[in-house]
């Protein structure tokens, strides 16, 4: 079953064309991987999979708990659609608690109306509490439950980037996107990283993209590789279809050119 399909999907910024003609698809609960060179697109594609861009072309399918398309998807409906998102740079309410942190991430899966938050009736109670219990429960899976009452900015780098994916875990996604997931780390931190995601697809039953430069957790962790190189698809496989690949070695040593 397909997750998501991409049909002749492309976006231009004035004359410049930052994604160019991309058709590909995901299956259900893989790991899949965006790689290429920086300025390939990779970004730019993962801002339209979440409406942050509208396609200038082209279409994006979701299939999840209901068919929708990127002209329904709204930024800040993406959770309510089963789609959630990390960012390249740590985006921590760095001055709140890890707990408070993931509490924001269950904003969307909130059921009490405006006016039982307003008036403090039973409802909001019921709802804030259920929130805690799952929002604590999900630090505990995770293994920062020690960690619930400490400022995020306390964190270990590691931790952090952690942290960022369980409260993007809050919000009860089938898609999990992650920007870079691994970068800043450490060999060591990126080694628990690929065990993590691992972890999170099986333990949460999701399918996983990630944008990463890192082609020693990819190749790893990634069961379909899709290489971007200016703007568009250039090839797509398994790691040794891609290792193979001769416009792939091209795109990243630069061989054959003058």
């Amino acid at each position: 079953m397909q997750v998501l399909k991409v049909k002749k999907l492309s976006k231009s910024f004035g004359g410049i064309t930052a994604v160019s003609d991309i058709n590909l698809e995901v299956e259900s609960g893989i790991i899949a991987g965006v790689i290429g060179p920086n300025g390939a697109g990779k970004t730019t594609f993962f801002n339209l999979l979440t409406g942050i861009y509208t396609p200038t072309t082209g279409e994006i399918v979701y299939e999840l708990d209901r068919k929708i398309t990127t002209r329904q998807l709204k930024p800040h409906k993406t959770a309510g659609y089963g789609v959630a998102r990390t960012f390249q740079n740590i985006r921590l309410f760095k001055e709140m608690t890890v707990l408070d942190n993931v509490l924001i991430g269950y904003h969307s899966n909130l059921r009490y109306s405006v006016i039982s938050s307003f008036f403090r009736l039973p409802g909001f109670f019921k709802g804030e509490k259920k929130a805690r219990q799952e929002a604590e429960r999900l630090l505990e899976i995770l293994g920062l439950a020690d960690k619930k009452a400490e400022m995020a900015k306390n964190l270990p780098y590691g931790e952090q980037r952690k942290l960022e994916i369980a409260r993007a875990l809050a919000a009860g996604p089938k898609l999990l996107l992650l920007d870079e997931p691994a970068a800043g780390m450490n060999p060591q931190e990126t080694k628990e990283l690929t065990e993590f995601i691992r972890y999170i697809r099986k333990e949460f039953g999701l399918t996983i993209i990630l944008i990463e430069h890192d082609m020693s957790l990819v190749m790893e962790i990634c069961e379909k590789i899709f290489v971007f190189d200016y703007g568009k698809l250039i090839a797509s496989g398994n790691a040794d279809e891609i290792q193979n690949n001769p416009e792939v070695i091209k795109a990243y040593l630069g061989e054959g050119d003058e």
